[in-house]
């Protein structure tokens, strides 16, 4: 008794099974009146819907043979493929020095701040410079006796009572008492520390009273109106990026700041161990909202490749990889792809399309190589694919 329950089940299930292949196979009808099957399921009373006259769906689709499948398909498109690189680079000031002494002393004055701007040439610090003041008086007491000393020798030599070499010594003289007093002066100078470029003034090294030598830093002046980014990124760019490119730069301190650059300089080389060129990017700072040292996430986009577009349902996988269906000369095929990239909304893909080819997008479930195909075409605005797509598309059009 339980087997006969068994069996009765089982046939239930699989009728079931069968009224369900042919509400969603288009091509189950015409197979089970082929093969005689529908008159036996009857016979059986199972409820086995026959394609009303009319319909289409006997022959797979309207206007369609016995034995087709009906399926909506599209011409592929064209899409350029995304290419970008990211790379964490380091921010420096678009021009920085180090202020030193050049000659050793001890300070005596500190005229500027941490963190002041300044102008180029203003003051920053001034050594004791008693001894060299000194000179610069001395020298100009021997200028003036040497300048007396020329006039008196030039009168004389207009009343032709002084020699020659009187007058070249007098000469002489005074050139170079005012050799000295130049010399005096610039000795002075030197005591006098003064900022090389306009920017903002680091921490202060130094105290009044300090004995610092010619190697001793003072300072750092930065020119931070514009912040220099040093990336680097891998060979494969190598002639794909020039000066000029646009880049995207995010602080990784401050994740919700974006800002726009363009490449400022390419190195003329790869390095050997790293594999890599290095390249910077100037960023303005006219906010001054940025320090050199910040780190930045940099991104540069690039021009792709000009790529089939197919929409992401067409995509199948097999035994061989993955696969579209086309309807080729009115009958199914497959044709093998290789994904580039993909969205949620196309694929672009690496494939040998024909110019006749329509990629299927709805119903692949019935097709078998070689079918015969009626084709259902979608909305002919391309409407299906992105913006980006459509604009290849109708360009390809063109």
């Amino acid at each position: 008794m339980a087997a006969w329950k068994q069996l009765v089940l089982t046939l239930i299930v699989l009728g079931g099974a069968i009224v369900a292949w042919v509400a969603y196979v288009p091509s189950a009808l015409p197979m089970l009146e082929r093969t005689g099957l529908m008159e036996r399921l009857e016979q059986a009373g199972l409820p086995v819907p026959r394609a009303r006259p009319g319909t289409g769906a006997e022959s797979g689709g309207e206007g369609s043979a016995p034995g087709t499948a009906v399926v909506l398909a599209a011409a592929p498109g064209t899409g350029i493929v995304n290419d970008s690189v990211a790379a964490i680079g380091n921010g420096q000031a678009v021009r920085s020095v180090v202020v030193t002494p050049e000659v050793p002393g001890r300070i005596a004055l500190i005229e500027v701040a941490s963190g002041e701007q300044v102008r180029a040439g203003q003051v920053i610090a001034r050594l004791e410079s008693e001894a060299e003041e000194i000179a610069v008086e001395r020298a100009a007491l021997v200028l003036d006796d040497a300048q007396v000393r020329n006039e008196r020798v030039t009168r004389l030599r207009a009343a032709g009572t002084a020699t020659d070499i009187q007058i070249r010594e007098a000469e002489l003289g005074l050139r170079q008492a005012e050799l000295a007093l130049r010399q005096a002066r610039f000795d002075l100078s030197r005591r006098i520390l003064r900022a090389p470029i306009a920017g903002w003034v680091g921490i202060l090294h130094v105290e009044i009273g300090q004995q610092v030598s010619a190697a001793s830093e003072i300072t750092r002046i930065d020119d931070r109106s514009e912040i220099l980014v040093e990336f680097r990124v891998p060979e494969r760019f190598v002639g794909l990026i020039g000066r000029g490119d646009h880049v995207a730069a995010r602080p990784l301190a401050r994740t919700d700041t974006m800002l726009e650059g363009v490449v400022s300089a390419v190195d003329n080389r790869v390095d050997e161990t790293s594999r890599t060129m290095l390249l910077q990017a100037r960023l303005d700072n006219s906010g001054d909202a940025l320090r050199a040292g910040m780190a930045f996430a940099i991104t540069l986009s690039l021009p792709g490749e000009t790529r089939p577009a197919v929409d992401p349902l067409s995509v199948q996988w097999g035994s061989e990889g993955a696969f579209v269906w086309v309807v080729r000369d009115g009958r199914a095929g497959q044709v093998p792809v290789r994904i580039i990239q993909r969205s949620a909304r196309a694929v672009l893909v690496e494939a040998r399309f024909e110019p006749s080819d329509k990629v299927v997008i709805e119903g692949v479930q019935a097709l078998r190589p070689g079918m015969q195909v009626t084709v259902r075409t979608p909305r002919g605005d391309g409407s299906h694919l992105p913006e980006d797509v459509r604009a290849g598309i109708e360009a390809s059009k063109i």
